[in-house]
Parts: C-alpha cells; structure tokens; sequence
C-alpha cells in the first residue's frame, strides 16, 4: 500500500488522487447572475448539505489549477450574494456536463446547454426548469482556503426557498430516491448513477448493540464472516440465552443433522447463509451453539 505525503505530489497529481478517491459526489450546478444581470450556469462536485436548521449548503468553486483563475460561478457570488443550487439526474447529465465547458465571460449556459430559465421566488438568479429539486440561496459567507491553483472557496448557502417537482414525490409527499435519479461525480469522466446502486441498511437499535469487543473470540476472529456481517451481528441487544440456543438446535436437527458436532468453521458458514437473510438471531443461535 503506497504511503503518500500530498507535499511531494503536484496539484494535477494530488487532485487525481483525491477525487477519485472521495466519490460519488453530489453536483451542486450552480445558477448565478453576474453584475450586468447576465446568467451564468456551471456544476460543481465540490458539494454538500452541511445544517437543517438553519438549512446550509455548501459548494466550492476551486481556483483553476492550470493558471491560477477563478470561476465565473466564484466572481459572481462575491458580487450578489446570491445563487440557486439546482440538483442534477440522468436525464440531464450530458446537458449539465456540457455547461462545464469553459466558455467565455457573459457566455448564458442555459442557452449553450439547452436548459430552461425559471424565474426564482426570492433570489435574482434564475431556476433549472429541468432539476428536479431547486435550492434558492442567499450567500452567508465565502471562506477562500488558500491563493494557490486548485484552492477550494468554500461559498456557504442559505436556503430560502425551494422547489421540488411533483413527480419525484411519493404518496406522503416525501422525495422518492429512485423517481429522483440523481448523478454524482466521480475521478476522471466517470460519473454514478445514484438509483442503480441503492440498498438499505437498518438504522442501529435505539439501545446500543453488544458491539464486537463482547463477541466470543472464534466469533470476532472468524475467518468466515466479514467485516459486514460482524456489523450486523454486534447490533443485537443482547445475545440469545443458552436456553434458546437449545430449543433451535434441537429445532433444525433434521434439517443439519450433524449441527451439533460441527466444527466452527461449519458453523461461521452456516450463520453467514441466516445472515444472508437478515435473519440475525438464528445466525447468533448457530454460532453460540
């Protein structure tokens, strides 16, 4: 495994390295006016939601690492104070990625893009008429973390309105992942498809988990179970008693004739195939017996 100071790298090199590395990463595309009331269109994967209360976005246009430069997007939030965060799915991704493109001051990317204007609430900016959810903000602060190529100028957003098509909501009026469809970014031209890689993982038990420290140590030393499943087994709030541990022994005696002389490697496989299932318990009741 390589050890890397980010001293010895170059920019380029280094800025490689660290978006390949933290990604997928949501796009913030950015809608901005500058002085003359021009509008001006970029995505940015520099991005988050940092509060809800007060409700904070946060996204950095960085300094070009190529000369030094800054972002049109940068210029004109200094300037207004303002910008609308519009988020970005699939069916859109190629116009956003066009909009990336470096065109010139004054240059509207709505237009270059294909994209449609609407007229925000209560920021100057204008809205995405194709983003499924759009942020309007008012900037709080910029906080420039450095005056070199490839510094980050952290724009900190306040959300003062926003709009959320109808069509990404469910029956209780909450925001369907999959109906959304986002993308994020990712190192090089790749980019994530959001809906195609969900899956769920129960939240923990509102009382602590066991946690691994407490599990027997041919359990936590398994060679047979992973890093997953001791996370799901370390979430239960207590381990089966023995009693219980019984009564199922005996219970799937004739369907694993030979459980009770099993080795524990036999029976590390057999609970991962419970696991597999989500069922925990009798996972526990298999390893403990």
């Amino acid at each position: 495994m390589p050890t890397i100071d980010p001293k010895t790298l170059s920019t380029s090199k280094l800025h490689s390295y660290l978006l390949s590395a933290i990604a997928p990463r949501p796009i913030a595309f950015a809608s901005t006016l500058d002085a003359k009331g021009n509008a001006n269109l970029s995505p940015f994967s520099f991005f988050n939601v940092f509060s809800s209360n007060p409700p904070i976005l946060i996204f950095s246009p960085a300094r070009r690492v190529s000369n030094n430069t800054t972002k049109h997007t940068l210029d004109n939030c200094e300037i207004t104070k303002e910008v609308v965060i519009n988020v970005v799915n699939f069916d859109m991704v190629h116009q956003m990625s066009l909009s990336s493109s470096e065109y010139p001051e004054g240059v509207n990317e709505f237009e270059k893009a294909g994209l449609s204007m609407l007229k925000s609430s209560k920021v100057k900016p204008y809205r995405v008429a194709e983003s499924p959810v759009q942020f309007e903000c008012k900037i709080k602060d910029i906080i420039k973390l450095g005056a070199e190529g490839g510094a980050g100028n952290l724009i900190i957003c306040e959300i003062v309105m926003f709009h959320i098509d109808d069509e990404v909501l469910d029956e209780n009026n909450n925001i369907n992942q999959k109906k959304l469809d986002l993308v994020a970014r990712a190192g090089g031209s790749y980019y994530s498809r959001a809906k195609s890689g969900f899956f769920e993982i129960p939240k923990p038990i509102s009382t602590l988990g066991i946690g691994v420290d407490n599990f027997p140590d041919h359990v936590k030393n398994s060679m047979i179970l992973t890093g997953n499943d001791l996370g799901m087994l370390a979430n239960v709030e207590a381990l089966p008693t023995q009693e219980h541990v019984n009564a199922f022994i005996e219970e799937v005696g004739e369907r694993y004739p030979n459980i009770k002389t099993a080795t524990h490697r036999e029976k590390h496989k057999l609970a991962r195939n419970y696991i597999s299932f989500g069922d925990i318990e009798s996972a526990w009741k298999i390893l403990l017996s």
